[in-house]
């Protein structure tokens, strides 16, 4: 197989049809890391559409756009702008303001598109060093907005560089150095400008300096054993539900846990596990309906925890959870292997992931299998059946050989 390296890929198109320089409203932990990794207009991330500020930003984005093309003055292609540097500026920021655990999967893909090997090793070493800096949901009950107030990214990226946590001497789209990004934009009397975030957040319930963090790490862990390699977002969980050993209740779709918990046939200490949700077998679907029927269940008195080899937002809350195990159950992975009623162990201090199964009864077991012919049909799905059977690992970012 070839794969695509995105810094000759990119070369095959026209900067102007890249939107990702425009102030624009995606997804607000995808607009964060595209700030912190240089690839916005500074202090635009949280800026509401339909306001004058707003409009402002978008105006100025057109002109720098015009700027680096290759028709403008300054010609800058993304795939040589960002490199290693600039990939780490975006797992330290992640890391930092507790953001989605899907950025796992993301980050590693786009990185693999350039040519860039990242892994979840990378992920759990720096979140060991990297402070907790935010309170955003589900970490607290503030959103976007509060944050922005609070000081927001500017003030997150100040304190990242001025503790030696980020790369300064990175490339941006406004030009050498991300010292740039720890200003606010604002109106002066009409005018857009730049201004210093404050010294001081305004709100340290909900962003605090590096000095007086929330936590000391950045609440992401790797966890692993004989079941595969996971990824656990701590930052929202009670440090006592760290670990936990249970009985497996296992299942083959959200539905089946669903019924399962109406019938109150989870009413007990277990560890859920859904298997066969991964980029080959259904292409991850969003499985955070899961979360309010377990969250309920801990809120009982049980010890409760996930496993899955699908995919969950950050707002995984307050329940364990072990999410984008690799290897995938369709690919061999070892979950397969699980049955009801095995003892298994989630230990996120100490890294730990694995059935409490004789080795010689594990090594022996016939993997299961389960019947996937609904995942190829409806909603779009016949369109990226070619792109499911090549997707690589979770942990490679789930994207399709080339």
């Amino acid at each position: 197989m070839v794969e695509v390296n995105v810094k000759m890929a990119i070369k095959l198109f026209k900067p102007e049809i890249v939107d990702s320089f425009l102030p624009v409203q995606h997804s607000p932990l995808m607009e964060m890391l595209m700030e912190i990794m240089g690839l916005h207009i500074p202090g635009t991330a949280f800026i509401n559409p339909g306001t004058a500020l707003r409009d402002a930003l978008t105006r100025v984005a057109g002109r720098r756009i015009t700027q680096i093309t290759t028709l403008g003055p300054s010609p800058l292609l993304l795939g040589e702008m960002l490199d290693e540097r600039s990939f780490v500026n975006g797992i330290v920021g992640l890391l930092a303001t507790g953001g989605s655990t899907n950025h796992t999967m993301h980050l590693v893909a786009i990185a693999r598109a350039a040519g860039i090997r990242l892994s979840w090793d990378d992920f759990s070493d720096l979140s060991a060093v990297v402070p907790l800096l935010a309170r955003v949901y589900p970490n607290g009950s503030a959103d976007v907005n509060h944050f922005h107030a609070a000081g927001g990214l500017g003030f997150i990226i100040r304190e990242l560089l001025d503790a030696g946590l980020l790369h300064e001497d990175v490339g941006t789209i406004m030009g050498p150095g991300l010292r740039a990004y720890t200003r606010e934009p604002w109106l002066d009397n009409g005018v857009l400008a730049w201004r210093e975030v404050p010294v001081v957040s305004p709100d340290d319930s909900i962003v605090r300096p590096v000095r007086q963090p929330f936590s000391a790490d950045g609440g992401l862990k790797l966890v692993q054993g004989n079941l595969g390699r996971a990824v656990l977002k701590t930052s929202a969980v009670p440090g006592d539900r760290y670990s936990i050993e249970a009985p497996a209740a296992v299942f083959d779709s959200q539905e089946a846990v669903d019924q399962a918990f109406i019938a109150g046939r989870l009413d007990r200490d277990v560890i859920v596990v859904v298997r066969f949700q991964g980029p080959r077998a259904s292409g991850m679907p969003e499985l955070h309906r899961l979360v309010t029927p377990l969250g309920i269940l801990q809120d009982k008195g049980y010890q409760v925890a996930l496993v899955n080899d699908g995919r969950m937002s950050g707002s995984s809350g307050k329940v364990p959870a072990a999410i984008h195990l690799s290897p995938e159950c369709l690919t061999g992975g070892p979950l397969a292997k699980l049955r009801d009623g095995d003892l298994v162990r989630l230990d996120a201090q100490a890294g730990k992931l694995e059935a409490l199964v004789a080795e010689t009864d594990w090594n022996t077991r016939t993997p299961a299998q389960a019947d996937l012919s609904g995942n190829a049909y409806g909603w779009g799905r016949e369109l990226f059946d070619l792109f499911r059977q090549y997707a690589r690992t979770a942990e490679e970012g789930g994207s399709a050989l080339l």
